[in-house]
């Protein structure tokens, strides 16, 4: 009568994370070990740190195998920043520059005031 007992089939032996398994029946009729990759997780955004919509939740080094399309989005700051902080900035840099040009006017105002 065949055993019922598994062994790992990689040189790992501890139940760590790295080395999750999972039953499988194989044709032959027999139990073994199959190993279970690590799940990826989705990119954050730098700024605010929610996950980024429209980027896969890979593995790093998954990413090497895919496209670029399917790594970014159409967009300035496409793959690190979401669309939301994007928007800040761009209203921020805005606001930015108007302050700027008022103050350049309301000194230029001052000088012919004198």
């Amino acid at each position: 009568m065949a055993s019922n007992r598994l062994v790992y089939r990689r040189r790992q032996s501890y139940n760590t994370r790295s080395n999750k398994v999972r039953i499988v029946k194989t044709p032959g009729g027999e139990l073994r070990y199959l190993h279970i990759k690590k799940k990826g997780t989705a990119p954050k955004c730098g700024d605010c740190g929610t996950k980024l919509p429209g980027v896969p939740a890979l593995r790093p080094r998954e990413y090497a195998s895919i496209s670029r399309p399917k790594k970014t989005v159409q967009r300035a700051y496409g793959g690190s920043r979401c669309a939301n902080c994007v928007k800040d900035r761009v209203v921020r840099a805005f606001l930015i520059e108007e302050q700027k040009i008022v103050k350049k006017v309301m000194k230029e105002a001052e000088k012919k005031k004198r």
